[in-house]
């Protein structure tokens, strides 16, 4: 049976993508992956290649096509339970899929404010009050999870979890735009830099040629 294929974009800038890398790289799922550039000309006709929605992230799993980040991460936490992608305990599991999908389908402001670069030296962005308060939103989030299920580890619910992944990208616009958080967020942050999987995304990134102007706030 051939390993899991992932299609990414830039791992530079595409956060879409680095979520559920990371939370297979963390749980060590094996996988292949395929990295489409970003914003070139062929980029739509490789894409399609593999989905017709044209858009990266994309698992291919033995015949089986999923695509959008949480779509693949529930997909995963089931192809592969013992990966434990979400907490045991079922309302820990309730709140980390609420944060999660408040992720995947809130926060434009703070998206088009400060989009993923992993290439970028750490300096202080000013942002619009729409994103200011995306970003109190998430440090709250944050603290709360922190605070209920911090006792078990470092992460959202103590040991690492999809929830994680999908704010991993987050942790990077945090750091390299230096917004201002708390010290709780900013310890979390550490902890989810520490990890070896994000810091091997981080180098990919970084050594990656490509330039998307729009990304480079």
């Amino acid at each position: 049976m051939a390993l899991p294929h992932l299609i990414i974009g830039n791992k530079n800038y595409s956060s879409w993508s680095f979520r559920p890398w990371l939370a297979m790289r963390v749980s060590g799922i094996d996988f292949t992956e395929e990295v489409v550039p970003l914003s070139t000309p062929d980029t739509k006709t490789r894409i399609s290649e593999h989905s017709r929605a044209g858009r990266v992230p994309i698992l291919k799993d033995n015949g089986i096509v999923v695509w959008e980040s949480l779509a693949i991460i529930e997909y995963l936490a089931e192809r592969f339970p013992d990966a434990r992608l979400w907490p045991a305990d079922m309302q820990a599991r309730a709140l980390a899929r609420s944060i999660s999908n408040e992720m995947h389908a809130g926060f434009q402001a703070l998206r088009s404010s400060c989009p993923m670069n992993m290439r970028r030296p750490r300096r202080r962005l000013d942002i619009s009050a729409d994103a200011a308060a995306n970003v109190r939103r998430i440090d709250e989030m944050w603290q709360d999870c922190r605070e209920t299920y911090g006792a078990a580890g470092p992460f959202l619910f103590g040991a690492f979890s999809a929830a994680d992944a999908m704010y991993a990208p987050v942790v990077n616009r945090f750091d390299v735009y230096d917004l201002p958080v708390s010290r709780p967020a900013k310890a979390y942050m550490e902890a989810v830099k520490a990890l070896p999987a994000y810091r091997e995304w981080e180098e990919g990134g970084r050594r990656e040629d490509w330039v998307i102007a729009h990304d480079e706030a």
